[in-house]
C-alpha cells in the first residue's frame, strides 16, 4: 500500500501543506493549515469508483491507466 505524508510548512507569507512538490493554498495560521491537511489526508482514505485516468508524467508523456477506486493510500500529516 502506498503511504503519503502531507507536510505543514511556511509558504508565501503564511502556512500551507505540501504533498511532494505541490503546495495547498496559503493559510494565515499554522493551525489552519494543519487542520486543512488533516481533512485532506482523511479524504484520501475514502474509496471511490474504479475509473480510467489520464495524466502527464515528468517527462511529458501522457499516461492512461485504470485506477482502482478501492486502492487508497495511507496518509498522515507532519508539522
Amino acid at each position: 500500500m502506498t503511504h503519503i505524508t502531507y507536510r505543514v510548512v511556511e509558504h508565501d507569507g503564511g502556512w500551507a501543506y505540501r504533498l511532494g512538490d505541490t503546495y495547498s493554498e496559503t493559510f494565515r495560521t499554522r493551525e489552519a493549515a494543519r487542520a486543512a491537511a488533516v481533512a485532506a489526508s482523511r479524504e484520501q482514505r475514502v474509496p471511490d469508483q474504479t475509473a480510467m485516468i489520464e495524466y502527464e508524467d515528468a517527462s511529458g508523456q501522457w499516461i492512461v491507466e485504470r485506477a482502482d477506486g478501492h486502492d487508497r493510500p495511507e496518509a498522515d500529516v507532519e508539522g
